[in-house]
């Protein structure tokens, strides 16, 4: 039986900057991007799902030559809906998107998936237990304020169902006693 990891809880601190925010960037099918994150030492890098196969497999065969870095796939962002997703022209609902992304991602070799907490127990289904899961749209309360995710959970449940790591940002960031909310999360990853 293949070994469990033991889940890790990621907290992200966005650094202030100054003017306006830099541009999105593009996805590309030329592994520049992977290695100089690699280079860097990053332990993840994130492919667009939604950029193909081509995109996320020259992500895998330029990550080969750095064995720690981990290329994963985001699937559909934690603020979308199945009424946006049908505004791009998607007609699944948003767990059939994930899930048809996550399956392309196996398929290019990626090492894991993005997506909201609420696809961790499809996912982990259907990934196995070997591949990462991580989720962004984090909350520390299920009723609490969602920042903009249509698809929140909180880092139990997240973990519970089958989440690798956690994305937790403005439920620590914005807290009253940001050391307090960060140690709840870590709590919840056991």
């Amino acid at each position: 039986m293949p070994q469990q990891r033991a889940p890790s809880a990621l907290v992200t601190l966005p650094a202030p900057q100054p003017g306006p925010s830099p541009p999105l960037p593009l996805p590309t099918p030329r592994p520049r991007p992977t290695h100089a994150v690699a280079v860097l030492g990053a332990s993840m890098v994130t492919v667009h799902g939604m950029g193909g196969t081509g995109i996320m497999s020259a992500a895998v065969a330029a990550a080969r030559e750095f064995p720690r870095l981990r290329v994963l796939a985001l699937t559909v962002v934690t603020s979308m809906t199945g009424s946006d997703l049908a505004d791009i022209g998607v007609a699944a609902d948003t767990e059939e998107q994930v899930l048809r992304l996550a399956r392309l991602a196996v398929g290019a070799g990626c090492d894991g998936v993005i997506a909201s907490p609420r696809e961790a127990g499809v996912l982990r289904g259907l990934l196995g237990p070997d591949r990462l899961i991580v989720t962004p749209g984090v909350v520390l309360e299920p009723e609490g304020a969602v920042g903009g995710h249509a698809r929140p959970g909180t880092p139990r449940a997240a973990f519970a169902a089958g989440a690798s790591h956690v994305v937790v940002g403005r439920s620590v960031t914005r807290a009253a006693d940001p050391v307090a909310a960060s140690r709840r999360v870590r709590a919840a990853a056991g």
